[in-house]
């Protein structure tokens, strides 16, 4: 295989994803079920020390989603009058904004953790140096606090379903399912951005640009269907749009799933996952050069 040589390493032999590292990677989820209440424990501190210090603590992480929710809907369909598939006789102020607030719940998720990602070594040095300390839990530690938020805006948007339309689809669980993959993308990139923002500092400061571009180019303010047939295709391109209009077919509308296109998102995102693994588990032994 070609060896990927990382920077500031130049004084050992390259970094080589071998045969049996891959081998490895098919076990990527054992650590974290071996050291799940280590885990369980890093993530509730991860969620205290954000709210450290402040008057309402966790409250805010219930308090932001509601403000955002207010926000979207008064700036997108009141001041901009912006309708969901320009269908006057089946949109209104809270469809647009049930549509619009499930999209950025999904964006938010895989954002929190790209730009979490590159910093995570970086920020752990103590870690580093704790030959026993699994280094690998960080980025469950980043995607455990990212779901956390995310679930909490997911019950807003359901509480707000529920007090503006009566009730909500007897899909609505299916959103957890629907959401396995892109948990499993996200844990990969992750190790893979962990690994290269400690030898390539730059990433950390381009992160935020890439999700906010990640962002517009995600039908998260509009319906994919919105876009003519030529740019609709490089949109599905992008992972971020099969599960943002899925998850609005099982939350707002109550359709199913679609199975087939599911179960191809869930391998990709295995594979993403046991690559994104493989090579943290073996750039991690030039950490401790770097820091």
């Amino acid at each position: 295989m070609t060896p990927c040589t990382l920077a500031g390493n130049t004084n050992r032999s390259p970094t080589v994803i071998t045969y049996s590292h891959l081998i490895q990677a098919v076990d990527f989820l054992s650590p974290a079920w071996r050291r799940r209440v280590l885990l369980r424990d890093l993530i509730r501190r991860d969620i205290a020390n954000r709210y450290r210090g402040s008057v309402f603590g966790v409250l805010w992480s219930l308090l932001t989603p509601l403000l955002m929710l207010a926000i979207y809907t008064f700036v997108f369909s009141v001041v901009f009058q912006a309708r969901w598939n320009n269908d006057p006789t089946e949109n209104s102020n809270v469809y647009f904004a049930t549509n619009l607030f499930a999209g950025m719940i999904v964006h938010g998720l895989l954002a929190e953790c790209l730009q979490r990602a590159p910093l995570l070594i970086l920020q752990n040095v103590n870690y580093v140096k704790r030959v026993i300390f699994p280094l690998e839990l960080l980025c469950w530690v980043s995607l455990g606090s990212a779901l956390f938020h995310a679930l909490i805006s997911f019950i807003v948007l359901l509480g707000f379903s529920l007090f503006t339309n009566g009730s909500i689809p007897l899909t609505t669980p299916l959103v957890l399912v629907i959401w396995l993959p892109l948990l499993l993308l996200a844990l990969g990139v992750s190790w893979l951005l962990a690994s290269l923002g400690v030898f390539l500092r730059d990433i950390a400061q381009v992160m935020g640009s890439v999700t906010t571009i990640l962002m517009f180019l995600s039908p998260v303010f509009y319906p994919a269907t919105a876009l003519p047939e030529t740019f609709r295709t490089l949109l599905y391109l992008n992972p971020l749009t099969f599960f943002i209009e899925q998850t609005r077919n099982v939350l707002i509308i109550g359709s199913a799933p679609d199975w087939p296109h599911w179960l191809f998102a869930l391998l990709l995102s295995t594979l993403v996952a046991m690559l994104g693994f493989a090579w943290f588990q073996k750039s991690r032994r030039g950490f401790a050069d770097v820091l």
